[in-house]
């Protein structure tokens, strides 16, 4: 912790030169991440496993192909919305953590402490193992034709998967970024396949599937509120550009021009793959199918389809690989302002890469890779996620407000960010009201459980006087530094 951290400060200052180089004073995380990067940053952790496994149960709640394509219209103009609300933070606030600083500097510390507490724990990780765990039953598939794979190999190569991501976030930044382009552009050529393959069955007049589009369309509060988290959890990691902030090159130019690229183009492409999944299968045959794209596949690609388990598992590794360079980078900000141990504020002398926070997210995603329920896994992680949204919207309409003439490069119309904390309170509200589960109930639990942390570590700094020489340990093993802020 920071009391704590002085005096980490000070022994590491007497390290060997060998371990801490030129000075930790001078030391800061490289702005590596360019304009190309920064969109393949967007777009790579928000094209994951939603689209490939959300449209089902978008259809199954509001019960007509219209509605549901109107769903994923709409998940697309609300994530443009936060990503330009999101921009007007980044570029006033401008420091990496994304939601958890801006929390910090406009509502304090607690409402920070508790944010980082739970995606520290539990929805982070979580929703690490989910994307791993998906990436491992399409890769495991074509080995076991015929029956599901077993759990002991799917989990297996989920633990794989989430070591590689994490070896290769430890390298080096540029390593990191190149992966994600790579992978964000196989992607993208994924989804390009399946639009192109549903454009051409429309043309060939097979538009029967989405006649009558608006036929039992399901109508009220919780089914509407409910397929908004699942499209919006395709649509998850719009933001999270905002997390590396200070790696951004150009962040007043970058941050903006990344948002309006990114979530456009990613918009465009749900809501046209799932036009074609449309065209493609009748209402019955997509409610009752595991995997659309997969049934997609099997009856337009014959005996390619192989390339769509494929394109899932590639699509997957990104996310993973995305979500894991910008999460590490709130921990690392976490603790650099206090909240946990000064450990996870330090980076590789060399690599300049955040050792510390990466290892200890692998750790906690490799202990939650178990069976899980899709369905509940995405209610409860999206009614956390637009619970932060919502309040971090409200402190840029405090910022608005009380400093109407706050510097910065970028500013939003006001009507903006109220629209979009008007549909977070929504998203928060809809589903509880609506059907209350005991999920949701688990969720404020979990928040307010930090508060028995907060006190006594954070508020009354009661740290455990070993704390220090564990930190001193810790970084002659892993060789990391003390690092400044990188804001200019």
């Amino acid at each position: 912790m920071k009391t704590e951290g002085t005096e980490n400060s000070k022994s590491a200052s007497e390290m060997p030169d060998k371990i801490l180089g030129t000075g930790s004073q001078n030391v800061a995380l490289k702005r590596e991440v360019g304009l190309f990067s920064s969109v393949c940053l967007i777009a790579g952790i928000m094209i994951g496993s939603g689209i490939f496994m959300s449209p089902e149960w978008v259809l199954y709640y509001m019960g007509s192909p219209g509605a549901s394509l109107l769903i994923w219209a709409a998940g697309g103009v609300l994530s443009m919305l936060g990503g330009l609300c999101y921009v007007e933070l980044g570029t006033t606030i401008k420091e990496s953590g994304g939601n958890y600083i801006y929390l910090l500097r406009n509502f304090g510390p607690l409402p920070a402490f508790l944010y980082m507490y739970t995606t520290l724990i539990l929805t982070g990780p979580s929703k690490t193992a989910a994307n791993a765990l998906s990436f491992a039953k399409y890769v495991a598939a074509p080995f076991y034709e015929g029956c599901a794979p077993p759990q002991v190999v799917v989990k297996c190569v989920a633990a794989i998967c989430i070591l590689v991501v994490t070896a290769i976030n430890c390298f080096n930044v540029k390593l990191a970024t190149g992966t994600q382009n790579v992978f964000t552009a196989a992607k993208l050529l994924a989804l390009f396949l399946i639009l192109v393959g549903g454009v051409v069955v429309l043309i060939r007049g097979q538009t029967m599937n989405l006649q009558n589009a608006f036929q039992d369309t399901a109508v009220g509060f919780g089914p509407v509120g409910l397929a908004f988290y699942q499209a919006l959890w395709a649509y998850d990691g719009w933001n999270m550009l905002n997390n590396v902030t200070e790696e951004v090159k150009r962040p007043q130019k970058t941050l903006p021009r990344a948002i309006l690229i990114a979530i456009p183009v990613v918009t465009f492409l749900y809501v046209m793959v799932n036009v074609s999944y449309f065209a493609v299968m009748t209402t019955n045959e997509f409610l009752k199918s595991n995997a659309p794209a997969v049934t997609w596949g099997s009856k337009i690609l014959g005996t390619w389809m192989w390339l769509i388990p494929v394109s899932v598992a590639m699509s997957t590794f990104g996310t993973i690989n995305g979500t894991t360079f910008a999460a590490g980078r709130v921990w690392h900000v976490a603790a650099r302002e206090g909240h946990l141990p000064d450990i996870f504020s330090m980076v590789h002398v060399q690599r300049l890469t955040p050792f510390p926070p990466l290892i200890i997210k692998a750790f906690l995603a490799l202990c939650m890779i178990i069976p899980g329920d899709f369905v509940s896994i995405v209610n409860y992680c999206s009614f956390m996620t637009w619970l932060v949204i919502g309040v971090s919207t409200a402190g840029l309409l405090k910022i608005k407000i009380i400093e109407p003439k706050h510097p910065t490069s970028y500013k939003v119309p006001i009507i903006v960010p109220v629209i979009l904390l008007i549909a977070s309170v929504y998203l928060v509200l809809a589903p509880i009201i609506d059907k209350p589960q005991i999920e949701y109930l688990y969720a404020v639990l979990c928040i307010l459980s930090g508060i028995f942390l907060y006190f006594p570590l954070i508020h009354f700094k009661c740290h455990p006087k070993f704390l220090s020489k564990i930190t001193l340990h810790l970084q002659l093993f892993l060789q990391v530094i003390p690092t400044a802020k990188n804001i200019d």
